[in-house]
């Protein structure tokens, strides 16, 4: 199967477009990034969402108060995938606020939409980053 790649400028703006909406908590904007075909495993190695599930999931980082911060320039490729190396900062339902390091590698449709999104984080990864935080 070949798919055809959409220009690199398309799948960055796409991937800068995801941590903008996702700072200013806009829920429906972060899905309408995404093909109705799309799924998301994040963290890798976990059940993988569908498009069905992506309002209340994106819905939950929104109440959980998640802001990403960029910690490399947006990487293209070759091909149909680009990738956003960054932290998240997000307090969980009763928890202290956490950070997590990740890596997503997000691959595109002809259009510019997200088909996949793959997040490489692991426990080690997941930080406290509250006032009292000892690292």
């Amino acid at each position: 199967m070949t798919t055809t790649a959409p220009p690199q400028a398309v799948m960055k703006a796409a991937l800068q477009a995801y941590v903008d909406r996702t700072n200013a908590g806009d829920a429906a904007g972060l899905v309408a990034l995404f093909a109705p075909d799309a799924v998301i495993e994040d963290p890798v190695g976990s059940p993988v969402k569908t498009y069905a599930e992506f309002a209340r999931w994106f819905g939950d980082s929104v109440a959980f108060g998640a802001q990403i911060t960029p910690v490399a320039p947006i990487r293209g490729s070759h091909g149909n995938a680009a990738a956003l190396v960054f932290d998240v900062e997000f307090t969980p339902p009763g928890g202290e606020r956490l950070r997590i390091r990740s890596l997503d590698v997000c691959t595109f449709n002809p259009t510019g939409q997200i088909t996949t999104l793959h997040a490489y984080w692991g426990p080690e990864d997941v930080e406290p980053c509250g006032p009292d935080a000892v690292r």
